[in-house]
């Protein structure tokens, strides 16, 4: 890709603004530190913001660590189990995506938009930084409600160091203020947009994007404020640059693939999707990916073609903590001889709660012949599933948005009584076939075939009644959304399906440190109460005087 390699050398080396430079130019005044940058790039800026986004260990660490649990996509690894799981509050790690995308990305992109907004000759690149920001700034308003907004990343350039909290619902008015500006003054024949690591610079794909987020946005609000809802949704149909047409136009950042560690440079170096990484772990008992027993029933119920695409069963004493090639693939033998011993983990439980029945494996029988490390040919915890390993790359895309997103959407709208064009039952079609596709294009699974899909949606159509195919639209939009959890937890609070069951459901009432209901927001950091005490407290009497995980965000009506 276009300067790739050159901008994250650059950034590697000055990774937020005003650290190390690597200039050999003599100093020319004694009252100048010749070891700091004094403006960097805003191509190399953007770089750094998209990569962050899934490359950012500490980042993408929240995500498993609360959200896949919440969504209850997976469960069973110590992180996922012992903090979304068993509901314990923990505000080290709460903060993460907070401290993160405001002291590293937005500070990158709002310096970058400042010092570009009077250029007319960078209107490009201005434009597609207003689009990230607004995406940036959704992936915190919608974790945590209320944040600094409109004042945030301007204490350097304007002195503000105790931004206010924006409510919520001046923000997402915003989100479409600033997309419909920034779509509409993208130009094919402006400045080239260099850095950019979703679409190469491709200003068509940009504006298609910004027109989709404002869809994904309208519809984010339609409980709660139906009638901005439909007027910004059908605008954004209607308006310049049009909405994603095809898979093609995916907004998917790309990355490397990169030998990672869990300790030292690795937690800076953003090349490599880090959420992968994490699906791999860093023990091959505990920190595995399982997968929650909600995830799996919904596919296997259904009959889903990617249930074994997504999960597999496996022998993992032979893999070591950096590399899975020692894995042993199971699943057939447990399929075809004890299907009756699966026990995918349970909201609340980790991998061996309760302990697996077992059974003891030919397969592992013959292999011991010749491997005398297989000391063991009884499996049970085997019979949890886990995560396919063929996720588990670095090279792998973040999802920022994709078509099959706007397909769901768009049926939804229709049911909603929008002036969409098109049938809901095409559309919905459409989608899942688009999110079975998604898998194999990019995250090698094997294709699924046109005989497996027409089998299953005619087992599994959108529905005759309005409110089964709002059930059904939204279940396959949590399906999509596994690799997009922010959205993922985002939609599933605001349109209700699927329909999740507390862990206390589960008989696993007592072990629940911090409630018994499934969380629906993350806790500001403590931080803020002491350094921004006066907004801070603004905010949280917004919430009823308390800064609880259980309150709702403004979008979350139900």
């Amino acid at each position: 890709m276009k300067h790739y390699k050159a901008y994250i050398a650059t950034l590697l080396t000055a990774c937020t603004l005003g650290i190390t430079s690597c200039s050999d130019e003599l100093m020319k005044d004694m009252n100048t530190d010749p070891s700091k940058v004094t403006t960097i790039d805003p191509n190399a800026q953007l770089t750094m913001a998209e990569l962050q986004t899934y490359g950012d260990l500490d980042m993408v660490n929240q995500y498993r660590n609360y959200i896949y649990g919440f969504t209850q996509h997976l469960m069973g690894c110590w992180n996922t189990s012992n903090y979304a799981g068993r509901h314990t509050l923990d505000n080290s790690q709460m903060m993460l995506m907070w401290v993160d995308i405001y002291t590293k990305s937005l500070k990158n992109v709002i310096d970058a938009m400042y010092r570009t907004q009077d250029d007319p000759e960078q209107v490009n690149i201005h434009s597609v930084l207003r689009i990230y920001r607004v995406y940036l700034m959704s992936i915190l308003t919608d974790i945590y409600g209320d944040i600094p907004y409109s004042e945030a990343g301007l204490g350097y350039l304007e002195g503000i160091d105790t931004p206010k909290f924006d409510t919520q619902e001046d923000i997402y008015n915003d989100f479409f203020v600033e997309l419909t500006e920034a779509g509409r003054a993208l130009s094919v024949t402006g400045d080239d947009v260099t850095g950019d690591v979703i679409y190469n610079g491709d200003m068509n794909k940009w504006k298609k994007l910004a027109n989709s987020l404002r869809m994904r946005f309208a519809m984010r609000i339609s409980k709660v404020n139906p009638q901005k809802a439909q007027q910004e949704f059908e605008s954004a149909l209607q308006d310049n640059g049009g909405i994603f047409e095809s898979s093609a136009d995916d907004a998917l950042i790309q990355y490397m693939d990169i030998a990672f560690s869990f300790a030292g440079d690795a937690y800076q170096d953003y090349r490599g999707n880090a959420l992968m990484i994490l699906f791999y772990g860093n023990d091959p008992k505990n920190n595995q990916t399982y997968i929650c027993s909600t995830l799996y029933n919904q596919m296997n119920d259904t009959g889903d073609p990617r249930t074994h695409r997504i999960a597999r069963f496996y022998f993992d004493d032979l893999m070591s903590t950096t590399n899975p090639d020692g894995r042993v693939d199971i699943t057939d033998e447990i399929l075809a001889e004890h299907p009756e011993l699966v026990q995918p983990c349970e909201p609340g439980a980790f991998w061996y709660d309760p302990w697996p029945q077992g059974y003891t494996s030919p397969m592992l029988e013959e292999l011991a012949l010749t491997n005398p490390a297989i000391t063991s040919t009884f499996l049970d915890t085997e019979c949890c599933p886990k995560l396919a390993t063929n996720f588990l790359e670095s090279s792998h895309p973040g999802v920022v948005m994709t078509y099959a997103e706007t397909r769901f959407l768009l049926a939804e709208a229709i049911l909603n009584g929008w002036n969409v064009s098109g049938n809901v039952s095409d559309l919905y079609t459409e989608g899942v076939r688009a999110s079975m596709n998604l898998l194999s294009d990019h995250y090698g699974c094997e294709p699924v075939t046109d005989e497996e899909f027409d089998t299953f949606i005619q087992a599994n159509g959108v529905g005759v009644t309005e409110t089964l195919q709002r059930k059904n639209i939204n279940v396959q939009a949590w399906l999509l959304h596994f690799l997009n959890p922010n959205e993922a937890w985002a939609n599933q609070r605001r349109s209700g399906y699927p329909e999740l069951k507390s862990p206390a459901e589960y008989g696993f009432s007592q072990f629940l440190v911090n409630g018994q209901e499934i969380p629906t927001r993350l806790c500001y950091p403590t931080q803020e109460a002491s350094y921004n005490s006066v907004h801070f407290n603004e905010a949280v009497e917004r919430m009823g005087g308390t800064d609880s995980w259980n309150a709702h965000v403004w979008w979350d009506v139900d």
